[in-house]
């Protein structure tokens, strides 16, 4: 890939303002099929252009195969003419991780996340053609997710390097926060960056990352797109007003419940009911709630 690509060249695969969307569960905690559709409608209503489905949030371990395309094929059929979607299909094991690529790629997704391969700690070099083989099984665009605290290893800016060359994987999903080396690599591979870790939105898009992929944007789907159409149209302050004033509180809460927690049971206090989440994650308990809700009326999301 030719160096001094413009890093918003990644928007028309994928989006802007990403939400990675938990997968709503019925009382007896089956999919809700219904409830991702009017889910999804509700964020897309709300100003998202990117929904990131089976992610971490997503509750990618504790969803099935066949539960993964069916809740693509829902989200694609509801919303996927006004948004774009990307499929999560990383796994620490390559040939599943091809496997649900393929699948994925039948039902006709933008994109696909893949995640760094964890758990196993394998080399860079494993790393390389773990990634490889994936990009390999299909021609959809594939985002790289870097996010060392969970899957044990990073992404090294070598291994980065190489995987730009490849030609389907034209995106990073950041949840490393390295800034400086970030926005070297996204001048040098020509890489679409977002920023994976919500207290650092701002941050990456001021160094030229194309978006970022968020969870707080569940609560607060409106003031995340003002965030970025605010920083886009050169209003630094109110981009700054928005971080401060109604993210951070929203942050706050997701760094002391956990992405699908907080996500899920914020949605509920706005009328949006997903269920509860699937063992071994837990639902908010009374107390974890009346603190989300103070949260989320001090962000004026309530």
């Amino acid at each position: 890939m030719s160096t001094g690509m413009t890093a918003k060249n990644g928007v028309e695969t994928f989006g802007r303002v990403g939400v990675a969307m938990v997968t709503p569960f019925d009382g007896d905690g089956n999919l809700d099929l219904p409830g991702a559709r009017r889910l999804a409608a509700h964020l897309v209503d709300s100003g998202i252009d990117q929904l990131v489905i089976s992610g971490t949030t997503g509750e990618s371990p504790t969803t099935t195969p066949a539960e993964k395309v069916d809740l693509l094929k829902a989200v694609k059929a509801e919303v996927g003419d006004r948004a774009k979607i990307c499929a999560g299909v990383g796994t620490n094991n390559t040939a599943v991780s091809i496997e649900m690529a393929r699948a994925a790629t039948e039902v006709g997704v933008d994109s696909l996340l893949v995640v760094a391969p964890y758990y196993s700690k394998p080399s860079q070099e494993g790393v390389y053609r773990h990634f490889a083989a994936i990009a390999d099984a299909t021609d959809t665009p594939i985002c790289v997710y870097d996010i060392p605290g969970r899957s044990g290893i990073a992404i090294e800016a070598d291994t980065l390097r190489r995987l730009a060359e490849l030609p389907t994987i034209r995106a990073v999903k950041d949840a490393k926060g390295n800034l400086g080396l970030g926005a070297e690599l996204m001048r040098e591979t020509g890489l679409a960056w977002y920023s994976g870790d919500d207290p650092l939105n701002l941050p990456w898009v001021a160094l030229g990352a194309s978006g970022f992929i968020s969870v707080v944007g569940h609560a607060a789907p409106q003031a995340l797109a003002e965030l970025y159409t605010s920083f886009e149209a050169g209003d630094l302050a109110r981009a700054r007003e928005i971080n401060a004033e109604i993210l951070t509180p929203l942050i706050h809460a997701q760094a002391r419940l956990g992405g699908a927690t907080m996500a899920k049971a914020a949605l509920r206090l706005q009328g949006i009911d997903c269920g509860e989440p699937r063992l071994p994650v837990l639902g908010a308990n009374e107390d974890e709630i009346a603190a989300l809700r103070l949260d989320m009326e001090k962000a004026g999301v309530l």
